[in-house]
């Protein structure tokens, strides 16, 4: 009979849960926590493509965070045509997520409004949001 042993390492508190990933383990420091969340989300903002669609019909709006009353935040506004669409709501997914664990964890509190998607406009060449 073989026994073979795999032994499975910790990453450092707060690291990506895999090289690559974007899971946020909490340390239990509070700022540190949201410091990581905020880095997350500028990793997101950084996917956002503005630029590249010719028409409104092409620009979109994805949710970002989840406050602790639920839904999100604030949207941002995108190009579908020049942003990898999957791959910014794989990274918004990763931050609403660690956002509902962060709220959970330190007992956070929000209004509860219904925050609606802003409507897009298409100007100058990029997609915004409407004012």
């Amino acid at each position: 009979m073989t026994l073979i042993f795999v032994g499975c390492s910790q990453g450092a508190p707060g690291a990506p849960s895999e090289p690559g990933g974007d899971k946020i383990v909490l340390t239990g420091d509070q700022k540190a926590d949201w410091a990581q969340i905020v880095a997350l989300e500028n990793e997101a903002k950084g996917q956002v493509k503005t630029e590249g669609c010719s028409s409104v019909a092409q620009c979109r709006t994805a949710a970002v965070g989840s406050r602790a009353c639920g839904g999100p935040r604030y949207y941002l506004v995108y190009c579908s045509l020049s942003t990898d669409s999957a791959a910014l709501f794989r990274k918004l997914d990763a931050v609403a997520q660690a956002e509902r664990e962060y709220n959970t964890r330190y007992h956070v509190v929000s209004t509860c409004e219904f925050r609606m998607p802003p409507t897009v406009a298409f100007s100058g060449g990029s997609c915004q949001a409407q004012q």
